[in-house]
C-alpha cells in the first residue's frame, strides 16, 4: 500500500479405510502422523530461530561470527532476535559459512513476503498482491509501495505515527516487497503517477534525489512500465483515488485508497468502472519515454536547486 499472496484452498490428503470402520479403535484406517518439530511456524520467527540455532551449533559469539562472516555483531544480533531480517547479501554469506546453501535464502524470503508483518487492515491485499500475474496502478500523491526507496518508506510511514523497532519493521516489510518486482520472472507492473507525485519531496533532498533516481531506475526493467500524467490534464475519474488492479487467476481485483482507509473491489461491475476511468487516465498520460524524460528533467532541476553553495 503506499500508505503503509486471497490463498487457494488447501486440499486435504483423502483416506481410503476401506471396509475397516473409521474410529479411534481402528489405528489402521487413520492416516499416520507427521513429525512435529517444535519450531515455530511463523516465517519471521522461524527464521531468527534458525540463525540462533545454527550458531548454537558451532558454538560461536556473535563477536565471533561477525569476525568469520565479516557483518558487525550488532546485525547479527538484530537479525536473531527479530528485530530485523537483514539483506540477501548478508543471507546469502550465512548460507555459504553454515554450509546449507539455499536453506537461509528461503527462510528469508518467507520472512520477507510473509503477509502477518503487515497491519491487518492489509494482509488480504497482502496475499493477493503476491499471487498477481499482472499489476497496474494510479498515484495520486505518492509513490507506490513496490517503488520506494528505504528513505520515502521510512518517512512517509512515520507519518501514519510509528517509531522506533515498529518504524524499522514496517519499513522493512514495505520496501521488501520490491522483491516481487525484481524477481527472474516477475510479473509485469505499469504505474502511472499524477504530476503531484513529483512535485512533493521529502524532507531531506538526498532521500528525494534517490527516491527520483530509484524511479528512474525501475523503470529500465522490461517488467515495469512508468507514466506521467502532467498536471494540465484536467479532471478525470480517479482524480481523488488511487487504484492498484490485480490480475489473478481468471479475474481481476482492484484496491482503491483514499486519505485514510482502503477498500478492496471484487465485484466485477465496480471493477470494470474503474478500469474504464483507469484507461482514460493511462491514454492521456505521457508516453514510458517521454515519462522518463521528464522524470529525469525534474531530478536534474531538484539536483542544480539544491547544489551546496
Amino acid at each position: 500500500m503506499t500508505h503503509g499472496k486471497v490463498v487457494g484452498a488447501v486440499e486435504r490428503p483423502k483416506f481410503n479405510a476401506g471396509p475397516a470402520k473409521f474410529n479411534k479403535f481402528n489405528r489402521s484406517a487413520m492416516p499416520q502422523r507427521s513429525m512435529v518439530t517444535g519450531r515455530s511456524q511463523e516465517p519471521r520467527e522461524r527464521f531468527a530461530e534458525e540463525l540462533r540455532r545454527l550458531r548454537a551449533e558451532r558454538k560461536l559469539s556473535l563477536r565471533e561470527l561477525a569476525k568469520q562472516v565479516g557483518w558487525d555483531s550488532s546485525l547479527f544480533s538484530k537479525m536473531e532476535n527479530g528485530q530485523t531480517l537483514g539483506g540477501p547479501e548478508v543471507v546469502q554469506a550465512l548460507d555459504q559459512f553454515y554450509g546449507t546453501p539455499g536453506l537461509l535464502v528461503t527462510l528469508w524470503e518467507l520472512a520477507l513476503l510473509d503477509p502477518t508483518q503487515f497491519k491487518e487492515q492489509y494482509r488480504r491485499y497482502m496475499i493477493l498482491e503476491s499471487e498477481a500475474v499482472n499489476l497496474w496502478h494510479y498515484a495520486v500523491s505518492t509513490v507506490h509501495g513496490l517503488l520506494q526507496t528505504d528513505g520515502y518508506a521510512r518517512e512517509l510511514l512515520s507519518l501514519g505515527g510509528a517509531k522506533g523497532a515498529e518504524l524499522d519493521q514496517q519499513v522493512e516489510a514495505r520496501v521488501g516487497r520490491r522483491s516481487l518486482l525484481e524477481a527472474a520472472e516477475a510479473p509485469p507492473f505499469r504505474a502511472i503517477l499524477a504530476e503531484a507525485v513529483l512535485r512533493t519531496p521529502l524532507r531531506e533532498p538526498r532521500q528525494w534525489q534517490e527516491q527520483l533516481e530509484h524511479l528512474l531506475g525501475m523503470s529500465d526493467r522490461p517488467n515495469i512500465t512508468i507514466q506521467v500524467l502532467p498536471q494540465g490534464c484536467g479532471l478525470h475519474g480517479l482524480v481523488s483515488s488511487d487504484v492498484m488492479f490485480l490480475r489473478l487467476d481468471g479475474r481481476t481485483v482492484a484496491y482503491v485508497e483514499h486519505a485514510y482507509r482502503g477498500e478492496l473491489i471484487e465485484e466485477n461491475g465496480s471493477v470494470e468502472q474503474l478500469q474504464r476511468a483507469y484507461d482514460a487516465v493511462r491514454d492521456t498520460a505521457l508516453s514510458p519515454a517521454k515519462s522518463r524524460e521528464f522524470i529525469l528533467r525534474m531530478l536534474e532541476e531538484y539536483r542544480a536547486s539544491h547544489r551546496p553553495d
